[in-house]
C-alpha cells in the first residue's frame, strides 16, 4: 500500500486515539523489563486524554498491570495481551482466559521445550503465553514448529507473531477486536479513529480502523495496511507532542 507521510491534520476533539507501547511511544529493548516511556510523553499521553475528554487508550501485547505501571501518571482505558484483556473507559475489567488446566499444561510444556534455547524465555500471561527470542534468534524457526504443533491440537488457540517474539493466545481476539469494542463505548463512540502501530501484531488494528475510515499509522519499515507511516519512535514522539502544545 502507498502510504502518505504527512498525517492529517486532527480535531482532537473529534478523534480516538489508541497507541501501541514498545516500538512506538518508547523503543524496543533487548529485554522488555528495562523499557521506559519518557516523562515528557506520558504527560502528553495526560494532556491528550483531557483534551480528548477521555478517547485515548493503549492497545498493546503487555498486560494491563504493565500498561498502568509503564505509564503512570497516565491511566485510562487499555487493551493488553492483545485484546485479551480489556479495561474500559469505567473502569470495568473484560477479560479472555484460558482453563486453569490447560494454561498449566501449556506452560509446564513451553518452558520444558525451550529450556535448552540459550536467549530464549516464556513470559506467562495467564491468558496468553509470549515465546521472546530476541537474544536466541537462531532458534525462530524451532520456536514456530512448536507453536504450530500446539495450535494444532487446541484450535482454540492461535498463533501471532511480533518482532522477535511468538505468541499463544485465544483464537478470535486481537488489537483490532478490542479497537473495535472501545469504538462502541463512550467516550471513544462517534469519533474518527486512529491508531499507531509498529509490528505485525498491529495490522489487526489497522484493519479496523481503515474499516472505520480512520486514521491508520504505521512506524518504521515493512508491508501494513497502514494508509501513513512515521520513520521511527522519535517522529512519534515528536507528533505527540506537538499535538497537545
Amino acid at each position: 500500500m502507498i502510504q502518505n507521510h504527512s498525517i492529517p491534520i486532527l480535531a482532537v476533539a473529534d478523534t480516538a486515539f489508541f497507541f501501541d507501547l514498545d516500538g512506538t511511544l518508547t523503543g524496543i529493548e533487548a529485554h522488555p523489563e528495562r523499557v521506559a516511556i519518557p516523562i515528557e510523553i506520558k504527560q502528553a499521553l495526560c494532556k491528550l486524554s483531557a483534551t480528548a475528554n477521555g478517547a485515548v487508550a493503549l492497545v498493546s501485547g503487555r498486560s494491563v498491570a504493565e500498561l498502568d505501571s509503564l505509564s503512570t501518571p497516565f491511566h485510562g482505558p487499555a487493551a493488553g495481551s492483545h485484546g485479551a484483556e480489556r479495561r474500559d473507559a469505567r473502569g470495568k475489567l473484560h477479560r479472555v482466559t484460558l482453563p486453569t488446566t490447560l494454561s498449566t499444561t501449556l506452560g509446564r510444556e513451553l518452558r520444558q521445550a525451550i529450556a535448552t534455547f540459550d536467549g530464549c524465555h516464556v513470559e506467562e500471561k495467564g491468558m496468553a503465553f509470549a515465546l521472546h527470542y530476541r537474544q536466541g534468534k537462531q532458534y525462530k524457526d524451532q520456536l514456530l514448529a512448536l507453536i504450530h504443533q500446539i495450535v494444532y491440537r487446541h484450535p482454540e488457540l492461535v498463533l501471532q507473531s511480533g518482532k522477535c517474539v511468538v505468541e499463544l493466545k485465544p483464537a478470535g481476539v486481537n488489537k483490532g477486536t478490542a479497537i473495535k469494542d472501545f469504538m462502541q463505548e463512550a467516550p471513544f463512540a462517534e469519533r474518527t479513529p486512529l491508531f499507531i502501530g509498529d509490528d505485525l501484531t498491529d495490522e489487526s488494528g489497522f484493519k479496523q480502523v481503515n474499516a472505520l475510515q480512520g486514521i491508520s499509522i504505521k512506524i518504521g519499515a515493512g508491508s501494513t495496511v497502514a494508509y501513513y507511516h512515521l520513520d521511527d519512535v522519535n517522529q512519534v514522539q515528536q507528533w505527540l507532542l506537538s499535538l497537545v502544545k
